[in-house]
């Protein structure tokens, strides 16, 4: 049975080896080069370690589930530049006393990106994420969690959009 079960994974490997480039995330991939440019931050309210921070979000989860490369030239396979338009805090929970209870911080980048192997999947879209605190805590002290929080689902939405079709 365990001798049966060797023989057979060289033989998926190689049969999926031979239907197109895919990532074990479901992602179908047909370059090998991508350019992810630093994001511009246009928020109203500016933090100086957002847009690196979110930056490196992104590429981290584009780069560790596709195998491409990272290059710096107009003539990569894929391109993907955007802008932080929105950061910002509001209320999301109130007491009966009209009381803050929780307080919410809401990102949202418009991503741009084009594929020069498929003109069918290039778009330009916004994506919006948000987490929210404890209006018992001021933003600075839960500010870089919440940033990394929101940093992963946003870089997520983005690779599902780009790679995945969802």
């Amino acid at each position: 049975m365990m001798h049966r079960l060797l023989l057979l994974v060289p033989v998926l490997l190689i049969t999926l080896a031979g239907c197109g480039v895919y990532s074990f995330s479901g992602a179908s991939i047909e370059g090998k080069t991508i350019n992810i440019r630093p994001l511009d931050n246009r928020a109203r309210n500016v933090v100086p370690t957002l847009s690196p921070a979110l930056t490196n979000k992104i590429r981290s989860r584009i780069l560790s589930q596709t195998g491409l490369s990272p290059v710096t030239t107009q003539d990569a396979d894929y391109d993907i530049s955007g802008t932080i338009v929105a950061y910002e805090v509001t209320v999301s929970g109130v007491q009966n006393t009209q009381t803050a209870t929780l307080n919410r911080l809401n990102i949202t980048i418009q991503v741009n990106f084009k594929s020069k192997l498929n003109e069918k999947s290039d778009f330009s879209q916004s994506f919006t994420r948000y987490a929210d605190f404890s209006a018992a805590q001021s933003l600075q002290s839960v500010e870089t969690r919440l940033i990394d929080e929101i940093g992963t689902q946003l870089a997520d939405d983005i690779f599902n959009k780009a790679f995945v079709n969802w």
